[in-house]
């Protein structure tokens, strides 16, 4: 069977313009000969709809809508995730639902069996699971049509695996009780976000499914960025054999025709991880940028390694003409901040000026002098100077309409080294899943071919240059330790025992344990950060903020 692998980049809520594109790419495929057009889940309302579901009329909305899109497919059958009402007396009000379409009506609708309630997931919330399943005719084949999570129950492929942990398996296998039934294709629909390495962990799982179930594949997914969601695409087709016949590109959108009976393998393609990361970010960066209404960016420039690489994601995600990047030095920039600041925005030709602090941080000093008198300068003093930049950068937004962004990585973000209402103003927090020493890897390849971000920015100790001569290093553990401890408690979830046992410096582990402990206060008021990692700060991760729980040692 010739079917179409149409992935595309849609905006959540907005029903008329995702179809404009449904149909769009329909008439393509169709026109290139496919006798099945697959739709990625929930493409009518983009996803995650989140608590857009509870607003009265968006569900009646999108099942209009859904109408009107099969009214104009009658060439070929195709499939389109959307959202539906559960009839049911009993259980959640809505259905995580694709439509079988065929000669301009649905034929068939079927519910997702498989909820996720896990990280950033929260289906349960709204969705009653399916009760059952039965496959989809189409022709003379019979599909299996199935959602996302409902092909991600897959017991021998990830007993042992790291990436699960914490996330129970089902008690339901839809796809075997499709293929028990008679189906001969598998065809899932999905949103799978993007998280570093996920490239590779899908198609193992794809293909350790066809191994299992002895079916082609046919998988497609969401691409784009909503909110802090960033959805890669990389679509794909197997044979029978586990042969991969065809992927789509990743970080945009495609339309892959692949034919299950006679098609040719392709090589898997999965770039390293900077690369994964940039575009990615781009992506992210992107696609909040323009959904949220805003044509440029404006970024304060401090001559660091994080302002320079969120001002190069900038300036490939919205043109260098639409970001605007300023300079704020103060008593204690040194010229060579100062120098790398300006030879940034050359590089990159984004817009870029200077606007000087000193008369704003000692009209503060001045007007708080009889209140500090007799106190030493501390964090306090410091932190003024952060704020006065963040209210230049937030009266610049105001102003001409550009996004504030953000210059903070997850290593500062979960120690809380970073200012309220200070650096950390802004729209999104670009950078802040990724920590600081993939940072300087993705420095390094972003100067891959020729220098962008200048040389002194990567190589010079970082520092906030709040104080003289001042150095990240004399609040925080380095770089490296701190990230690796980071990673371990946060990201796996293992105790501060664990971690030492694992051969880590016992008083690094409780300092980085404690500094991202206390100051989930901070985070929580932070802009939403695009999420890379398989934990971000944000809605996959839940924490208290007054909470005084102290882990047992034992």
């Amino acid at each position: 069977m010739k079917i179409a692998l149409a992935q595309l980049d849609y905006t959540v809520g907005d029903l008329d313009g995702n179809a404009v594109k449904i149909l769009d790419a329909y008439r393509h495929a169709c026109g290139r000969g496919a006798e099945l057009v697959v739709f990625s889940e929930l493409a009518v309302c983009g996803y995650p709809p989140r608590d857009l579901l509870l607003k009265q009329s968006f569900v009646s909305d999108t099942k209009a809508t859904l109408e009107n899109i099969a009214r104009g497919m009658s060439a070929a059958p195709a499939v389109v995730g959307y959202v539906d009402f559960n009839e049911e007396k009993a259980g959640r009000p809505f259905r995580n639902a694709a439509a079988f379409i065929e000669g301009g009506q649905v034929r068939q609708r079927i519910w997702k069996t498989l909820l996720p309630t896990y990280d950033v997931f929260d289906e349960d919330r709204y969705f009653e699971p399916a009760a059952s399943v039965e496959p989809v005719q189409c022709g003379a084949t019979r599909l299996a049509v199935t959602i996302c999570e409902d092909i991600w129950n897959q017991e021998a492929f990830w007993r042992g695996k790291q990436e699960r942990s914490g996330q129970p398996l089902y008690q339901r296998d839809p796809v075997g009780e499709l293929c028990e039934a008679g189906a001969e294709i598998i065809v899932n629909i999905s949103a799978s976000p993007f998280v570093l390495g996920k490239e590779r962990l899908r198609h193992d799982l794809m293909t350790a499914a066809v191994g299992h179930y002895q079916r082609p594949l046919v998988y497609v997914n969401q691409v784009g960025g909503n909110d802090e969601l960033i959805f890669d695409g990389n679509s794909m087709a197997l044979d029978a054999q586990g042969q991969l016949l065809a992927q789509s590109r990743a970080f945009e959108e495609d339309l892959v025709i692949v034919d299950t009976n006679a098609g040719q393998p392709v090589h898997f393609h999965a770039p390293c991880e900077e690369e994964s990361l940039y575009h990615a970010l781009v992506l992210g960066l992107r696609d909040y940028t323009g959904k949220c209404g805003f044509k440029g960016l404006v970024l304060g420039l401090s001559g660091g390694i994080d302002s320079a690489v969120v001002g190069a994601l900038a300036a490939a995600a919205v043109g260098p003409r639409n970001v605007v990047g300023v300079s704020m030095p103060s008593r204690f920039s040194s010229d060579h901040s100062k120098s790398d600041a300006e030879l940034l925005a050359h590089n990159l030709g984004i817009r870029y000026m200077t606007i000087p602090i000193e008369p704003a941080h000692k009209a503060f000093l001045e007007m708080m002098g009889h209140v500090f008198a007799g106190t030493k300068p501390d964090a306090a003093e410091e932190n003024i100077q952060a704020r006065v930049r963040g209210v230049i950068l937030m009266a610049l937004s105001n102003k001409f309409g550009n996004m504030l962004i953000t210059t903070g990585n997850k290593s500062e973000m979960a120690t809380g080294y970073c200012t309220l209402y200070g650096d950390m103003c802004g729209g999104l927090a670009v950078i802040s899943d990724v920590p600081k020493m993939l940072i300087y890897r993705l420095a390094r390849w972003i100067n891959r071919d020729h220098e962008i971000i200048p040389s002194g920015s990567i190589t010079k100790p970082p520092s906030a240059e709040l104080r003289p001569n001042q150095t990240d290093q004399d609040s925080l553990p380095p770089y490296e330790d701190l990230d690796r401890v980071l990673k371990a408690y946060v990201e796996e979830h293992r105790s501060v025992a664990d971690i030492v046992a694992s051969g880590e410096n016992e008083r690094i582990v409780r300092d980085v344990a404690r500094r991202i402990d206390v100051n989930e206060y901070k985070r929580k008021q932070a802009p939403p950060g695009l999420k890379v990692s398989g934990k971000a700060f944000g809605i996959g991760r839940r924490m208290p903020i007054a909470q005084r729980y102290v882990e047992q040692t034992r």
